[in-house]
């Protein structure tokens, strides 16, 4: 029996990776509001989008079995009272929040797991004197209590870096954070976290020593199960942003079971149930020590790739299953790759691109290496400037998902990619290779 699935902002990515599912026939996937409109606008006027899905949704003439997005806010948020007046599984908007929400996530956390949440606290960077309120020694970092992709988190080293980071956030932190007050509107909340909103800021101490992973996992009717561990490799330059994921994941299974366990006993005291999710761990291995990072409501959609290619099934099954209230079955280890990796090329100063990869470019990749998918991120004539969604320091010009039997080849197919892939910039270094 076919399934009617809307996917909120449905890109080419997913929609190429939902044909290798298991019975991939068996689904009807349609959009429901596009890609820009839920991860490129300038602004979110979130009762026009909802009211807009209504729309879509109410004129739909057969059943909806599911509603689902792998996109981070606010698409993952704004799938719940769509799904809930439908009754269609989904998890309770406060249980969401509890996780998107940095700081009330932090909260919860620290009841749950102290020893693994660093220090941490508010802080309204609107305030008359920002440097005022914080407690906490430096460096630490700042950034919106609801973020993506380390959108305006900044390393702030002394008082300096938080003068210069301050104007930044009071400026651009309202894109997110009006729509994210919208639905922190829509539950009562406790009162230590009432007064911290979408305008408000995080500080944390920092935590960047050690090996990052990546849990993938969902809850579905109270039972937790973690199915991927991805590993998170950073820049050797600039420790901040990330040159890569590896799936699956190197560290040892003993270690994997220690995050296991954790994540699954936050989720439990978030309350969350019937949504997939992923949380980020860090290693202290000299400590033999577990950090707790975030957890988010959703699968990774830079994920995707890497489960096609090593389980032989990109875990959007995972959400399908879990958008439908059905037993999670997807593959595993079933790919043609044992191993797999999305490298995110990067350039750490503002430039203007002359030239950028062309189709042509990407389809010899492609057939050099099946399975490849390649994600250009510029175009001739812009500045990296005028991207959005990037993080304090760098650029993140293209990603590349690539799969090989060991390490060793997959680095080299990295290395061959790049030269098929040229970028050029009108500075200068020429064409910056991170």
């Amino acid at each position: 029996m076919t399934c009617n699935v809307f996917i909120i902002g449905l890109d080419s990515l997913v929609e190429e990776q939902l044909k290798h599912i298991p019975h991939a026939s068996l689904y009807n996937i349609m959009p429901l509001l596009t890609q820009d409109e839920i991860t490129r606008a300038p602004e979110y006027d979130m009762r026009a989008l909802t009211e807009k899905s209504e729309k879509v949704l109410d004129s739909f003439p057969g059943s909806i079995d599911a509603i689902v997005t792998c996109w981070d806010f606010p698409s993952n948020l704004l799938a719940i009272p769509l799904r809930s007046k439908r009754g269609l599984p989904s998890p309770a908007l406060e249980a969401a929040l509890r996780c998107e929400h940095k700081y009330w996530s932090r909260v919860v956390q620290a009841k749950v797991m102290p020893e693994s949440v660093p220090e941490f606290q508010a802080v309204d960077p609107f305030a008359d004197d920002p440097l005022a309120q914080i407690r906490l020694p430096y460096p630490f970092w700042l950034k919106p209590v609801k973020s993506y992709g380390s959108h305006l988190g900044f390393r702030i080293n002394n008082e300096q870096d938080l003068q210069q980071a301050i104007p930044l956030i009071r400026k651009n932190i309202g894109r997110l954070g009006k729509p994210f007050d919208y639905f922190l509107e829509q539950v009562e909340l406790p009162a230590e976290i009432r007064p911290v909103t979408g305008h408000h800021c995080i500080a944390e101490a920092i935590i960047s020593r050690g090996r990052q992973c990546t849990l993938e996992g969902y809850v579905q009717n109270g039972y937790i199960d973690i199915y991927g561990v991805v590993d998170s490799i950073r820049d050797t330059h600039f420790r901040s942003c990330f040159a890569r994921y590896e799936y699956p994941s190197n560290l040892p299974q003993e270690l994997r079971s220690r995050m296991t366990e954790a994540g699954k006993q936050i989720i439990k005291a978030a309350g969350l149930d019937n949504s997939p999710f992923n949380i980020e761990f860090y290693y202290d291995r000299p400590r033999d020590h577990l950090w707790l990072l975030e957890i988010n409501t959703r699968i990774s959609r830079s994920h995707t790739p890497l489960f096609q290619m090593v389980d032989g099934a990109s875990h959007l099954k995972v959400m399908l299953d879990v958008g439908l209230g059905r037993p999670v079955h997807a593959p595993h280890r079933e790919g043609n790759y044992p191993l797999a990796a999305k490298f995110m090329l990067r350039v750490f100063k503002d430039k203007k691109v002359e030239q950028a990869p062309g189709s042509a470019e990407i389809e010899a990749v492609q057939q050099r290496f099946p399975g490849s998918v390649v994600e250009v991120g510029v175009k001739a004539g812009m500045r990296l400037s005028e991207m959005i969604n990037q993080d304090a320091y760098s650029y993140e010009i293209m990603d590349l998902f690539l799969g090989a039997q060991n390490h060793h080849q997959l680095m080299a197919r990295y290395r061959e990619c790049l030269q098929m892939l040229p970028f050029r910039f009108s500075s200068p270094d020429k064409a910056e290779t991170p």
